[in-house]
């Protein structure tokens, strides 16, 4: 599913500190790095409403153990403020039953939350565990779990912990593999998924920064030890970290690309939608009139057609080779006047010789459902 974006996350600026020579100053006088000054929870949490209801995604790393301090600072400024209404907190923990230990922390959890006033809840994902792909299989099945509990709670959103650190190797990744523009924008501060809204605050905060914060407030935490597992992808680039950034690919770097990235994927995004108004025709199911679309753009087309194809089949064709070639096949028979059918994504996509696009469901059995 392509990534629904609420607009770019804005570098936090700390309000609240004062200004010595250019650097930031906390209570006590003590000169704040950058990244403590970004740690202002009125300005992590700017992009929520007054009185929002925020369920945090807490595993009991210090990742989310900030996090989970943080909001409750935020809660408690809005209080001592008078002027503004105090966000509503809940903290959920998933526990995958992956490790042996995973039940006890998860109580553990729990009980820092509520030591915060926060309710907390665990959830459990249930059922055979896969044995390969398996950090890609837990991570879908903890965004389900925590959306499906969002709703059960009419909270606003799920924040969770992610920090400068895994946006660098979620850039890095996406780059090893030729990701195209949507996935050079990285992580996304504000999105949907999974039909709920989820949020990063911490995305320009760096994982020692969260730690050191948390040893400073004297929170305890767990160190996952899947972290450093060499098997997982992420570990691997954690280790490449130090030398890549001496080479120049640093956090800041890797976030001013990001920047860049998403400003054109909202562009295309933008484009494409415009596109998809003009040419769907209404009166007929996920069918299109492209007769004057011959010189679109193949970045726009490829954009309509994961619209398309998100409506007709409910998510876009999960190999974007695949759909940078239909959309490079259907411009040529755009242009020359003739027919092109083809699957694609789990479904037919057929154009006639009036240039109209017709997208139909594969038959269940093809589908492999």
């Amino acid at each position: 599913m392509r990534v629904l974006r609420r607009g770019s996350a804005q570098i936090p600026q700390c309000v609240g500190v004062r200004k010595t020579g250019g650097r930031a100053r906390g209570e006590k006088g003590r000169l704040l790095s950058d990244d403590e000054a970004a740690l202002e929870p009125a300005k992590l949490f700017s992009a929520l409403a007054p009185g929002s209801k925020l369920l945090l995604a807490v595993s009991g790393g210090p990742d989310s153990m900030a996090l989970l301090r943080l909001a409750a600072a935020w809660r408690d400024g809005s209080r001592r403020d008078g002027s503004l209404t105090p966000p509503a907190l809940a903290a959920a923990t998933v526990d995958h039953g992956l490790r042996p230990e995973s039940a006890a922390e998860a109580e553990k959890v729990a009980e820092w939350s509520r030591a915060l006033g926060i309710p907390h809840r665990i959830l459990l994902w249930s059922g055979e565990k896969p044995t390969t792909g398996v950090q890609e299989r837990a991570r879908s099945a903890r965004y389900h779990l925590l959306c499906q509990h969002l709703r059960e709670i009419d909270a606003e959103a799920v924040a969770t912990a992610h920090h400068a650190d895994d946006q660098w190797e979620t850039v890095m990744m996406r780059l090893s593999r030729g990701s195209g523009i949507a996935g050079l924008a990285g992580m996304s501060g504000d999105q949907e998924v999974f039909g709920g809204r989820l949020v990063r605050p911490l995305l320009q905060v760096s994982k020692a920064t969260l730690v050191d914060y948390c040893r400073r407030h004297g929170q305890a935490f767990f160190n996952d030890p899947s972290n450093e597992d060499p098997r997982f992808e992420r570990s691997k680039w954690r280790e490449l970290a130090a030398p890549l950034h001496r080479l120049g690919l640093t956090r800041e770097r890797a976030a001013r690309l990001c920047a860049r990235a998403e400003k054109f994927d909202h562009a295309l995004e933008w484009a494409a939608t415009r596109f998809f108004s003009k040419v769907e025709i209404s009166n007929e199911k996920n069918a299109y009139d492209l007769s004057a679309a011959e010189d679109t753009p193949q970045a726009i087309m490829e954009y309509f057609l994961q619209d398309a194809l998100s409506k007709a089949a409910g998510a876009p064709p999960a190999r974007l080779e695949r759909l940078e070639d239909f959309a490079r096949r259907l411009g040529l028979a755009l242009r020359a006047g003739t027919e092109l059918r083809a699957t694609l994504g789990g479904c037919t996509l057929a154009l006639n010789r009036s240039k109209r696009l017709r997208i139909a469901l594969e038959p269940e059995r093809k589908r492999g459902l």
